[in-house]
């Protein structure tokens, strides 16, 4: 999937609001994490599903299967490009409702929960 563009816009929320998202604890949210597992290990918002990137071969098929592409789908990484690129590729897969989380778990740790270990 590297190096891939698809030009589609990606839509984009704040940390913040994905913090008030997991707080209204509001059903049928699709939550990605697609960092590499050591990532996930050293800092992690509970609810989210691993599907680290440079695994792409490994689980891209289960994608339809696995998950709703209707429903509202929030996609994470460390500072957001990964995150984004997924978004791009989500889309094409015909997901109607993808979002990337800007500044990612980074920008999640500064702004929202400091707990969150930084690396």
């Amino acid at each position: 999937m590297s190096g891939q563009s698809f030009g589609q816009p990606i839509t984009q929320i704040s940390v913040k609001e994905l913090s008030q998202r997991l707080a209204s604890d509001h059903p049928g949210i699709q939550l990605l994490d697609v960092r590499e597992p050591q990532e996930v290990a050293i800092a992690h918002i509970e609810g989210f599903v691993n599907l680290p990137l440079s695994q792409f071969s490994a689980w891209e098929k289960q994608i339809p299967t696995r998950f709703d592409p209707h429903a509202e789908t929030l996609v994470i990484c460390h500072h957001g490009i990964r995150s984004a690129q997924m978004c791009q590729w989500l889309t094409t897969q015909e997901f109607t409702n993808v979002k990337n989380i800007a500044g990612g778990i980074d920008a999640y740790s500064k702004l929202v929960d400091p707990s969150i270990p930084q690396y």
